[in-house]
């Protein structure tokens, strides 16, 4: 078997940072977990990433270029009514499938706030950047449109926290959605 070279292994961080810290979070989660997960050494990891505040952003950041991904793909040659459908289709497919993306993206909230309610507001700024490129993905298929938008958007965080909390598919809470936005398959937590 061919040794991975240095990017190979530091995408294997990622993601394996983005299944330990959706689960524990940034201070519950040790870079032991993650070396043990990827199966190599601490000091290894060290020499991939300046240390675990380095990994949590690489993770944190992934995370949202995974959604701007699914939401480009899915918008591809659409707009307005169509390409806001199947982008929230392809959302809820995304967690459903890879629940680990929505608590990653949780847990980067909660650390965001808690980064800048210390002082540090450097982690917040990385976030708060690639959440626009977020709103930039998704506002032009929706006819750049501020007001559509941002409803598409809040829509999206509604569906967070209400799968976060665990409701269960066909669950009356999920009745207003967009359709295609409905949770109809399991929600894995």
């Amino acid at each position: 078997m061919p040794r991975m070279s240095a990017e190979e292994r530091r995408e294997s961080v990622v993601r394996a940072a983005i299944s330990e810290f959706a689960q524990k979070g940034y201070y519950g989660t040790s870079t032991e977990a993650i070396a043990r997960r990827v199966g190599v050494s601490q000091p290894y990891l060290f020499r991939l990433f300046a240390g675990k505040k380095a990994i949590f952003v690489a993770a944190s950041l992934r995370c949202v270029e995974d959604v701007c991904r699914v939401f480009a793909g899915a918008a591809e040659g659409l707009e307005g009514e169509e390409a806001l459908h199947a982008m929230a289709g392809a959302y809820v497919r995304l967690i459903t499938e890879q629940p680990e993306k929505l608590r990653m993206q949780m847990q980067t909230y909660i650390a965001v706030a808690a980064a800048e309610a210390e002082g540090d507001r450097e982690f917040g700024e990385a976030v708060r950047a690639a959440w626009m490129r977020l709103w930039d993905t998704v506002h032009l298929p929706l006819g750049a449109d501020d007001s559509e938008t941002t409803t598409f958007l809040a829509y999206g965080m509604l569906v967070n926290t209400l799968a976060a909390m665990g409701f269960p598919p066909g669950h009356r809470v999920w009745q207003a959605m967009y359709p295609s936005a409905r949770v109809t398959g399991p929600l894995r937590s």
